[in-house]
Formats: C-alpha cells, structure tokens, sequence
C-alpha cells in the first residue's frame, strides 16, 4: 500500500440516486447522497480520486445472499400492482417503514452496485480505499426489508471481498445495530462484526454484548451496546481500543466500514451527541492501519448534516483533515444556513454513558476478544527442530526403553495440541 498519508481513493456515484424518494415524511432520503457530492464537487476533493458511475449488477448477484423469491418480488412490485401482492408484502415486510415506490428496484440495483463494484475493486488492487456513501444498507435480510433497507449492500460487498480475502473486518458507527450484516455472518470466523450502537427500547432491538457469535464464529460478533448522549471524548475512548485490539487479533485482509450519519448530535431519528470530528476520528483510525477499505454511508436523517459529515469524511480519507469551515458556494447552499459553515456545534444533552460503564463493557469485549485465535503466520517447513516436520512434544529417539512400544499409535495424526497451540477447523480439510 501508499505512504503513510497518501492513498488511491475511488469513489462511486450515480446522478440518478437522487431522483428516488421514498414517500412523503419518510425520513429516508436518497436525496442527501446528491448533496454529499455536489459538496465533495464545490470543495474539489473530486480531483483527488478516481470517479466512477458503477457498472449495475445483476439480480443473480443480489441472490449471492437474498432469497429468489425475494429479489424476484423487488423486482417486480410497484405502487400500481401492489394489491395484487398482499401476502408477499406481509411475508417481505415491505409497506410501511420499507415502502413500495417507483423504482425501487433500480434504486437497490444502484446503490448495491456502488458496493460490490467498490469492493472488486479493492480485489483488484486499483485502490486502497474506495467509498460508496448511497451503500451501508445494513438492516436488509436474506428474505425480509428491514429499517429502510430492502438490499444488504454490505453483505453482497464482503462476499465479494472474501473472494480474495481470507478474513474481512465489517465495522459499524451507525446509531442503529448492523443486525443484517451480523445474521448473516453470526456462525464463521472469517468475517468479523463490530458496531457500537444505541441499545434498548431502540430498533432494531438486537446487538447485546453477549450475542457473541455462534459455532465456528463464536467470539467473531462484537456489539457495544451504548445508552443516549455519547460524546467526542466517550465514543473515542471505546472505539480506538477496541478496533485497535480487533486489528492485533483478527487481522483483516480487508475492511467495511460503514459510516451512518444517524449518530451525529442532531439527527432526526438519533439520541447520541457526536461532532464531525467525532464521526471522523473513527474513519481517520481505521484509515491509519493502511488495510484495503470499503467506506459506506447508512443512516442519517437530518438532511443538512449528513452531507457534512460525508464530505468531511471524504477529506479525511484523502489525507486533508483541515478543509476550510466556510461551506464552498453549491447547488443546496440554502439547506445549510444560517451559519453555512461545515462543522456544526454539539447540543448540551446529558451523556448517559458513565465511564465506569464504559470501561466494564470496554473490558468484557477485549476479554472476549482474547478468546480469537490469532491469525497464524505462514508456516516454512524448513526441517529444523521445532518445525511443522518435528514438533514440540514429539520424541525423536527411536528407541525409548521407558516408553512402551505397544503404547504408541504410529498412525495417530499429530493434532494442534501436540504442538501447544489451538487447532482451527480448517486445518482438517485435506
């Protein structure tokens, strides 16, 4: 990879993501992706990346994780035939918090080929970051729309990803838990879960500190749940930490950060109190390991901020913490009044995160990241003693006059025990 400060960045945008809404006083609109990067635009930050209009993939792709039956159906419902649809409606949970609307399958296709298209690209080596800000759906299951998400972008994206890759780290600074993605992760080691969220009486209701993951992925979900208010300072004193342990252990080929705006003070469907800068250190530390990144957006419902918060990312990512605060004059100049500055004032809001809190779960998670086996080094098998050919353990003399011969079994496999270290299951497959 690129020096410590410069990277090669590509981005993915359509014009047309804009032009979806999803009905009146709905809180999701696709319309702020278009602010966002006629911003990104007026500051020139274009200039510094490789811009690309994603290639649209095929609904086959989306069933790499959807259902058939559930692609087909996006496919071809619509306001107009929808009464003809009444139990697939139910059975999808498609109508009220995830609506029909005219062209909602062209917006899934759009937003999901951002994702996948990002993500063979950091397959490729063209690039060692690459952002997606209409991607981070992360609610969407296999058969089922969830929390204004009809396609999992960042699943199909890690799927893609563990094309090349042998481990992917997905991480989530969403309001919301990434119940999505961590279902359809929960039983495999080689896709970790992170996100730090608000939790209780809150959607999705899920991402307790103790759903942990199952079977061989036990120990790969980690969930912080948080309580409303989080600041700067408190969001930083848990992030870094644990990402940083999560790093040292999991040892990701490649990264998915998803970078929902919903989290930022203000947010119309939010409680936590995060500035820009706030959202952004996170994005500046995982950008700092130099790990193959998939940046995407999410939530974000306060239709002013989200650009803000996207495009200062955007800079963050290309190395220039420092753009100016005086908002470059664009086409949505007017939504950003009456300050027109880029970074915005955090509330007085109570923080209901105690640092005792804070510090337990900080604690409960890195215990339980002690647990991951470490990622094991290529093994040369040069011959020497101690090597894969004559481990720890194994006696060399032929003749052992203490030992029975009757005893030992020539043909027993020489297990991970033997050799004093923990056996991954994959070492079983011949």
């Amino acid at each position: 990879m690129s020096d410590g400060s410069k990277r090669r960045v590509s981005y993915f945008y359509d014009a047309e993501v804009g032009n979806y809404h999803y009905g009146q006083g709905h809180p999701m609109k696709p319309h702020r992706v278009r602010m966002t990067h006629n911003l990104v635009v007026n500051y020139g930050l274009y200039r510094r990346m490789e811009v690309f209009r994603p290639r649209l993939v095929s609904p086959t792709a989306m069933t790499r994780f959807h259902s058939d039956d559930y692609i087909n159906f996006l496919k071809v419902i619509t306001p107009d035939n929808m009464q003809d649809y009444v139990r697939q409606l139910q059975r999808f949970n498609v109508g009220e918090d995830c609506p029909v609307f005219d062209g909602l399958f062209e917006f899934c296709q759009l937003y999901t080929s951002g994702s996948i298209g990002g993500a063979a690209r950091l397959n490729e080596n063209r690039a060692d970051v690459v952002i997606n800000w209409a991607g981070g759906l992360h609610h969407a299951k296999k058969a089922e729309a969830s929390g204004f998400c009809y396609v999992n972008d960042c699943v199909l994206a890690i799927l893609e990803l563990l094309k090349k890759h042998q481990r992917v780290l997905y991480i989530d600074i969403d309001i919301h838990h990434g119940d999505g993605v961590e279902e359809a992760f929960y039983a495999t080691n080689r896709v970790m879960t992170v996100s730090f969220h608000k939790f209780g009486e809150y959607f999705p209701g899920t991402g307790d500190v103790l759903d942990i993951g199952y079977a061989e992925g036990k120990n790969y979900a980690i969930n912080f749940p948080l309580n409303d208010g989080m600041d700067d300072h408190s969001f930083r004193s848990v992030f870094r930490p644990v990402i940083g342990r999560v790093m040292d252990r999991f040892a990701p080929g490649a990264v998915v950060l998803q970078c929902g705006a919903d989290s930022l003070s203000g947010d119309r469907l939010g409680c936590f109190n995060l500035s820009l800068k706030g959202h952004a250190d996170c994005v500046d530390f995982v950008r700092s390991f130099n790990v193959p990144t998939l940046v995407l957006g999410g939530g974000g419902y306060t239709l002013r901020n989200v650009p803000r918060c996207w495009t200062y990312e955007t800079a963050v990512l290309l190395g220039e913490k420092d753009i100016k605060d005086d908002l470059p004059y664009n086409d949505y100049y007017e939504y950003f009044g009456p300050d027109y500055r880029l970074h915005l004032p955090v509330s007085n809001m109570d923080n209901l995160n105690s640092r005792e809190y804070l510090e337990r779960t900080k604690v409960q998670l890195l215990e339980i990241l002690r647990d991951v086996e470490p990622v094991p080094g290529a093994q040369i098998q040069t011959g020497q003693v101690e090597s894969a050919l004559y481990p720890r353990g194994v006696n060399m003399e032929i003749d052992d006059p203490a030992k029975d011969e009757d005893d030992r079994n020539v043909d027993r496999r020489i297990t991970g025990e033997d050799l004093g270290r923990k056996e991954h299951p994959s070492e079983l497959i011949p």
